[in-house]
């Protein structure tokens, strides 16, 4: 199998080969399967890449674990679910990789066995690797493949998991195209394409688990290089982390009260993204009882804090507290005066039902302030799903009529606290464990 350049441009035409290595036994546990290959395939040369299928690794590694349960199997190696549809799920594994069912395969496989992904695949292909160099005294590369479904796409393809001697990833950015313009995000996935290669030549089925590509020296390094790790984006670079439920739970549980803020500033559209969410909630009577005032000017919030702080101070010198304790509860709410960004979420009563009956108008307004915190939740959430900080504080409700005047909210909007909202300082508290049952009665 041959590759060309594009473009009829005259000189030589890039080229490779790509051959299926016949002749391999049945992989047992402990085999030395660097010498097994070089005894299937003798012609190995400098600068060849030799392409491994995971499940022949597994297999000399003794990765085949009794498991009557292949779920109980998938569990052992999961650490995080990503998505979960009916009985599949993509999980990330304890080796990073996040594919489906965690790599664990019952196929070819004896009966109440499976098939586990090696322990370190980048250490498997670096044994191979210098067992090859010690059997045949060959450089060559060494990538382990395994078989991946991808979003967005159908069908299966290999991919690097595990590799040493190869340059993974080739990074083209800073040079340029060939019209001259910059290349500012190509990175290319080099061990991937190889895996894929070989995969054309290996099949699923032929029994033919290696493959030889000859003719691309240049990805073959001289030392073993970082190995597949390198693949696999991090955490804070993926924006495709969770499935659509997963991200919704995770969300949730990530929502903390976050009470220092740094100075990043605030994207005003992750806010507005927030309160679209927000406004999903449910409502009685197909209403909206819901508004968002969002203070992004430091003045606008300067001059709600200082005029709520002072009515605050008024009615704690009522209540008949000491000075000293005035103050010490006046240093609570810095929470909002050190926000870069304040919300405050308001209560309408617009679309309410008037009864004429102390009952039922009570129960009335207590639907719509329901609804109103199912909004403020939801907003909260949202706000932890673009990774934004929050404090729910409750000091608005304290004295709305000035709330109202400071802002000019119309009468009818009642204050529902205010939202700090910020980048927090540091990793949050965890969250104390609360188990459901303990706030369940069921009937």
């Amino acid at each position: 199998m041959g590759g060309g350049s594009v473009g009829g441009q005259a000189g030589t035409v890039p080229s490779f080969r790509v051959w299926a290595v016949g002749g391999m036994p049945e992989v047992r546990d402990g085999d030395d399967l660097a010498k097994l290959i070089a005894a299937a395939e003798p012609g190995l040369a400098d600068g060849d890449v030799l392409l491994v299928t995971s499940k022949i690794v597994s297999k000399a590694e003794g990765r085949i674990v009794e498991a009557a349960d292949r779920e109980a199997a998938i569990d052992a190696e999961t650490v995080r679910v990503v998505a979960r549809r009916g009985t599949l799920r993509i999980v990330e594994n304890r080796q990073g990789l996040v594919m489906a069912a965690a790599g664990v395969d019952a196929s070819n496989t004896p009966a109440g066995t499976v098939l586990l992904l090696p322990e370190d695949p980048d250490a498997s292909a670096r044994t191979i690797r210098d067992g090859l160099r010690d059997a045949l005294g060959v450089e060559v590369g060494v990538v382990v493949t395994d078989t991946f479904g991808r979003p967005w796409r159908n069908g299966l393809t290999d991919v690097a998991i595990g590799a040493a001697g190869v340059r993974v990833l080739d990074d083209l950015r800073g040079g340029t195209d060939a019209h001259g313009h910059p290349l500012s995000a190509t990175i290319v996935a080099t061990a991937d394409e190889l895996a894929s290669a070989g995969d054309l030549v290996k099949g699923k089925a032929e029994g033919l688990p290696v493959a030889v590509v000859r003719g691309l020296s240049h990805v073959v390094a001289s030392d073993d290089g970082p190995g597949a790790r390198a693949l696999v984006r991090s955490a804070a670079d993926d924006m495709f982390r969770l499935g659509t439920s997963e991200a919704v739970r995770e969300a949730v549980t990530l929502r903390r009260t976050v009470r220092e803020f740094s100075d990043e500033p605030v994207d005003p559209g992750a806010v507005r993204r927030a309160v679209a969410a927000a406004v999903t909630a449910p409502a009685p009577h197909h209403t909206t009882p819901w508004r968002f005032v969002l203070l992004e000017s430091a003045g606008a919030r300067t001059r709600l804090l200082d005029a709520m702080r002072e009515a605050w101070i008024e009615d704690l010198r009522r209540d008949g507290k000491s000075e000293e304790s005035i103050a010490k509860r006046v240093r609570r709410g810095d929470v909002l005066r050190n926000a870069p960004y304040l919300v405050v979420p308001c209560l309408v009563m617009d679309g309410s039902h008037t009864y004429g009956d102390e009952r039922r108008d009570t129960a009335e307004r207590e639907m719509f302030v329901v609804a109103a915190g199912a909004g403020v939740q939801n907003f909260l959430v949202a706000l932890a799903g673009e990774r934004l900080g929050s404090a729910w504080v409750s000091s608005t409700m304290f004295c709305r009529d000035v709330v109202r005047e400071v802002l000019s909210l119309p009468s009818s909007w009642d204050p529902l606290g205010a939202v700090a909202v910020g980048h927090g300082v540091g990793v949050p508290r965890e969250r104390g464990a609360r188990e459901a049952e303990a706030f369940l009665t069921v009937r």
